[in-house]
């Protein structure tokens, strides 16, 4: 296994594995658009005001924490799939499974219209896109803004009743 290799596992493993989090939070995801869509679009947005019920009638925090978790598990599931495959996984495979993250939190939060957890969604979609576009995603997916976003989003969605770590 050459550096770059070693390197780039060891951290999109540890990533990855704090973004599926450790929830038992029953959730009912609604459906994402695959990596293949052709929204990309990943403006981070001011945060807004906490709403339990959702802005302006949107969806309940703890229904876009239960699809953010839900897309969370997906990557999960895929980088799992990508390790277990008995070849060192290519940096295109870590990157399109973070680009499918970007996508799946960007169409979960759309429903939340301007919520703080939808703001939240859409800045860690931000990073997560960042992360997707770099040459070599592991180190990417270690600075502190992606970081900082994750456990911000962790915290806002524990607040609203869905333990899962981003």
């Amino acid at each position: 296994m050459n550096r770059f290799g070693l390197t780039c596992t060891v951290v999109v493993s540890a990533a990855l594995l704090a973004l599926a989090g450790c929830g038992e939070e029953d959730s009912t995801a609604v459906s994402a658009p695959s990596a293949s869509a052709s929204d990309t679009s990943t403006a981070p947005s001011a945060a807004a005001p906490s709403s339990s019920t959702g802005a302006a009638g949107g969806a309940s925090d703890k229904e876009l924490c239960q699809n953010a978790k839900s897309a969370g598990d997906e990557m999960k599931g895929a980088f799992l799939t990508a390790m277990q495959s008995g070849k060192e996984p290519e940096p295109a495979v870590f990157q399109e499974i973070m680009k499918g993250l970007e996508q799946k939190m960007v169409a979960a939060a759309t429903v939340g219209g301007d919520s703080k957890v939808a703001g939240l969604m859409r800045d860690f979609a931000a990073e997560a896109g960042k992360v997707a576009a770099a040459a070599d995603p592991g180190t990417a997916a270690a600075n502190p803004t992606f970081e900082k976003v994750g456990e911000d989003l962790s915290a806002a969605c524990k607040a609203a009743g869905v333990k899962a770590t981003f």
